[in-house]
């Protein structure tokens, strides 16, 4: 669904929903966006009557209860309204610790592309009665990151829109063009990726985000293709990305007492200067990155310098979110 007949459909509804009398279609035409035309031209007029046909069996497809009726014994021309009795939710009862839940899923996406969403979810629920006291995260802070790439890319996937973008795969240095018809993103291990057609290749691939180099272009019109009916992400994402091979040599320094799950899978402590020397195995630096974050101070990488790097920048994401975050 294209995301200009999405916006005529919330339109719609919320035109339904304001009123109590029945509207007739032509009262709808003058008040909902989207649906101008002009009633004296014939081909004009029955183009509107089809879209609005067209909308009508749309939301009754969605479990929107339209009804249909008129305003008065006198009028010959039915209307439509949707009665607020069918249509409303239940109130929603959340204990102390739901809600804090709630908050906290919330805040994950403070600073990223599903801020607006989480706002406007947020905001309904307090609407609705319900304390999200930002306050109450049960000692939990929550960090979470996406790639500049994702927003585009799930915009893209919900329009059914093809994209183009300049990808860097592992085994290459320099950037190619890839273009897809996107059916969604998913995080996998955590690292968000791409599912979808590759058109070049004619086949389905799957991309991660994080080797996506510049901005995500847009190249067709909505509802361009139909992703399938039996999609699964993460099944693709897993047969792409295969196993992971621990190929990679960390030296870390640790204090004594500290890391003891990076004791686990050492496969060397060396004692060094008062302080721990840890050689282990890892498959991922990034994925390793992010735990070594969690000790702080206690664990220091000496090496590779690719890891060190990752540890750093986690770090400075964390101070920079720290500072956005109001007091």
């Amino acid at each position: 669904m294209s995301r200009i007949r999405t916006e005529r459909l919330v339109n719609l509804v919320i035109c339904l929903l304001s009123t109590r009398r029945f509207l007739t279609a032509a009262q709808i035409a003058a008040t909902v966006p989207g649906y101008e035309h002009d009633p004296e031209d014939p081909k004009d007029h029955e183009a509107f009557q089809r879209k609005f046909e067209r909308d009508k069996a749309e939301l009754r497809e969605l479990g929107v209860p339209l009804e249909t009726g008129t305003a008065s014994a006198f009028d010959n021309e039915p209307g439509y309204r949707v009665a607020h009795r069918d249509y409303a939710l239940p109130d929603i009862p959340l204990e102390p610790d739901e809600a804090a839940a709630v908050g906290i899923a919330g805040r994950l996406w403070q600073h990223h592309g599903l801020a607006a969403a989480a706002s406007s979810g947020l905001a309904k629920l307090r609407a609705a009665g319900i304390d999200m006291d930002p306050r109450a995260t049960l000692g939990v802070e929550p960090v979470v990151t996406v790639d500049p790439a994702f927003a585009p890319l799930t915009t893209a996937a919900r329009e059914r829109r093809a994209v183009a973008f300049d990808y860097r795969a592992p085994e290459g240095d320099e950037a190619t063009t890839r273009r897809l018809q996107p059916w969604g993103v998913v995080c996998w291990r955590g690292k968000w990726y791409v599912v979808g057609h590759d058109l070049a290749r004619d086949a389905v691939r799957c991309f991660r985000l994080s080797r996506i180099q510049g901005k995500v272009r847009t190249t067709g019109r909505p509802d361009a293709f139909t992703p399938p009916a039996d999609l699964d992400l993460i099944s693709h994402v897993s047969h792409f990305s295969g196993p992971v091979e621990w190929t990679g040599r960390a030296t870390l320094l640790v204090e004594p007492g500290t890391g003891a799950g990076l004791r686990r899978w050492a496969q060397e402590v060396v004692p060094e200067a008062g302080k721990d020397k840890i050689i282990m195995r890892y498959g991922d630096t990034d994925r390793l990155a992010g735990t070594l974050v969690r000790y702080g101070a206690s664990v220091q990488v000496l090496a590779p310098p690719e890891l060190r790097d990752a540890v750093i920048q986690r770090l400075k994401e964390i101070v920079t979110r720290t500072e956005e975050v109001p007091a």
